[in-house]
């Protein structure tokens, strides 16, 4: 009899037309969602004219819609398994509608700073409801193994895709219509999920622990915070404390979650081994991703003086890569060990850092290139370990599975913009003359706008050479994954072989 956790075939439940079908309806709000961390890009100063925010409000603008998503999918997943996937998915669209209207028609920016706000919520529920539902459609291995690799590829251009797009309405309409665009898409949603897709939920879900709520955005907003504005701004002492209020809250939450039955977090994820090992390194591929695009957008801008939309364009071409390694990797790996494919794509993506430390001020090929080899290799890490982490959750918990998943990319994101962000600033400081201006010893921007020939041919050397360190530090980090993941994957498998016999017993 197969139990709750298989990932073996169940008879007569192989995905047909109908679920397939579904899955393409489901990465609508997979890729609106990605496309909304990065659709103000081209918008802001258009926003700065109409509606004269000031600076901290233009960061808020930039930042609550990734800062509402990141505290509130631990929430909106467990809520999934509870009232249902399917019609959390369908409660996240509409309010992801709503809210793309009055951004679209915002009159003033605190506004536009609430509708971006009710954006990440709706976010939340879209991100962990599709892919718990895509644990619950797909019931064979091999199929759903191939839906995450997709699931995985989407995401991943979706980002680079929300630049462009944003670009382009840009050129013909107002500021407003980059978040119009959401609308069709999510009505067709609306009309399509009822029909093709399933309900699926916690059939003993217990109470719903409310003052885990609070405690949960407590512990993940002020370390998401702090590790992005130390990014952002270089270490601070309140950044620091900003970091460590949400690791104590952060340690009330989990005892909290330990001593429940009816945990927001069940502990059956943690049973398998697999689940706890996709989590880390998952999230070690977010790092070096999210790392990686800290320098890239610098350089095709400040470096090779592209223009915004030109830049935006050409960081699409290591997309046209990526689509097509995720579901290659999966197709491989259930050819042969999955242990070995993960190891493979964490050693591909290090040699992608590997050619990024070789770019000069004039590498636009070889900066590509790279950026190719690494997208791909990260994003075969991430489809399989998603893949693996799913697979060993219980079914009716995959919405809490998945959550976790996204929170943990969101940590290692922030933490590979904070890191290897740190590393490149602290290059290109030391580089930098002493009698520069103190903008221009910061940043590679700063340098750029003094207007100062031989100071801008100075910040453009500086700013490679500080790539070239962050990137041998990526690419050491990502060797140092694989090596992670023979470990723990090979642990996990000597544990379940072991439990077998038992098991069959």
């Amino acid at each position: 009899m197969t139990n709750a956790t298989s990932t073996t075939a169940e008879p007569g439940h192989l995905a047909g037309r109908r679920e397939w079908t579904a899955f393409v309806v489901l990465l609508l709000p997979l890729l609106l969602v990605s496309m909304d961390v990065s659709v103000l890009f081209f918008a802001i100063p258009s926003i700065d004219r109409d509606l004269a925010p000031s600076a901290t409000q233009q960061l808020w603008i930039f930042d609550v819609y990734a800062f509402a998503l990141a505290g509130l999918l631990i929430t909106m997943g467990s809520l999934g398994d509870r009232i249902g996937r399917r019609k959390l998915l369908l409660l996240g669209a509409f309010a992801f509608s709503a809210a793309s209207v009055a951004a679209a028609y915002s009159t003033s920016p605190e506004m536009l700073i609430a509708a971006r706000a009710l954006l990440g919520i709706g976010g939340a529920t879209l991100m962990p409801s599709t892919m718990g539902l895509v644990r619950n459609m797909f019931r064979d291995e091999r199929q759903r193994g191939r839906a995450v690799g997709i699931w995985s590829g989407a995401m991943a251009g979706g980002i680079a895709l929300g630049s462009v797009l944003s670009g382009v309405m840009l050129q013909h309409f107002w500021w407003g219509s980059v978040f119009l665009i959401n609308v069709p898409a999510m009505v067709l949603l609306l009309v399509l999920v009822p029909v093709l897709v399933p309900e699926f939920k916690d059939p003993n879900p217990g109470r719903f622990d409310f003052l885990s709520v609070p405690l949960s955005m407590g512990a993940v907003l002020p370390v998401v915070y702090g590790i992005k504005e130390s990014a952002a701004h270089g270490l601070d002492l309140r950044y620091g404390l900003t970091v460590a209020a949400g690791l104590l809250v952060g340690w009330f939450f989990v005892r909290r979650q330990r001593n429940r039955s009816d945990a927001m977090i069940s502990r059956e994820l943690f049973r398998d081994r697999g689940f706890a090992a996709g989590i880390g390194l998952n999230s070690l591929a977010a790092f070096a991703m999210m790392g990686s695009a800290f320098f890239t957008t610098q350089y095709l801008q400040s470096v090779l003086g592209m223009g915004t939309m030109e830049a935006a364009l050409w960081s699409m071409a290591p997309s046209l890569a990526v689509g097509a390694a995720a579901p290659t990797a999966t197709a491989i790996a259930q050819r042969t060990d999955r242990t070995r494919v993960v190891c493979a794509g964490f050693v591909i993506a290090a040699a992608g850092f590997a050619v990024l430390a070789l770019t000069g001020t004039d590498s636009l090929w070889l900066l590509l290139g790279g950026c190719a080899v690494m997208s791909c290799g990260i994003v075969t890490v991430m489809a399989l370990v998603s893949d693996l982490a799913l697979s060993t959750a219980p079914p009716e918990k995959a919405s809490s599975a998945a959550s976790l998943l996204e929170t943990g990319q969101e940590f290692g994101g922030a933490m590979g913009m904070a890191l290897l962000g740190a590393v490149a600033t602290a290059v290109y400081t030391a580089d930098m003359p002493g009698s520069a201006p103190h903008a221009a010893r910061k940043t590679l921007p700063g340098a750029v706008a003094t207007g100062d020939g031989s100071l801008i041919s100075v910040g453009r050397e500086a700013f490679v050479h500080s790539m070239q360190y962050a990137s041998v530090a990526g690419a050491a980090l990502l060797l140092a994954g694989a090596v992670l993941a023979v470990t723990l994957l090979r642990r996990r498998s000597a544990v379940a072989a072991r439990e077998e016999p038992a098991l069959t017993n």
